[in-house]
């Protein structure tokens, strides 16, 4: 047997054997790769959400906020009265549960 003729069989065993077995294992490792990487961008996306979704205050209605002014001084009781008529004649007019 030639050198060319070792090397042609070598090559044609070895290559038949290479795409046999990663032709066989190429579909299951790309999906596995897909569903890593998906299930590592949905944990960063839900703690980013966690970390930065929640602020103190952020809840707050517009009542709560009116109540925080009128204390804080910023208002005095007749305005106060009024933007609170307003809100709750908003809330009603929309169908809503009375805020307060």
């Amino acid at each position: 047997m030639t050198n060319e003729q070792c090397t042609d069989m070598m090559g044609g065993m070895m290559g038949n054997m290479m795409n046999g077995m990663m032709g066989g294992m190429m579909g299951p490792m790309m999906l596995g790769m897909v569903l890593f990487w998906t299930l590592v961008i949905v944990v960063l996306v839900l703690l980013v959400r966690q970390l930065w979704g929640r602020r103190p205050g952020s809840t707050s209605s517009a009542i709560t906020i009116l109540q925080e002014r009128f204390a804080r001084g910023e208002m005095d009781r007749e305005e106060y009265q009024q933007r609170l008529s307003t809100l709750q004649a908003r809330s009603a007019s929309d169908g809503a549960a009375p805020l307060g």
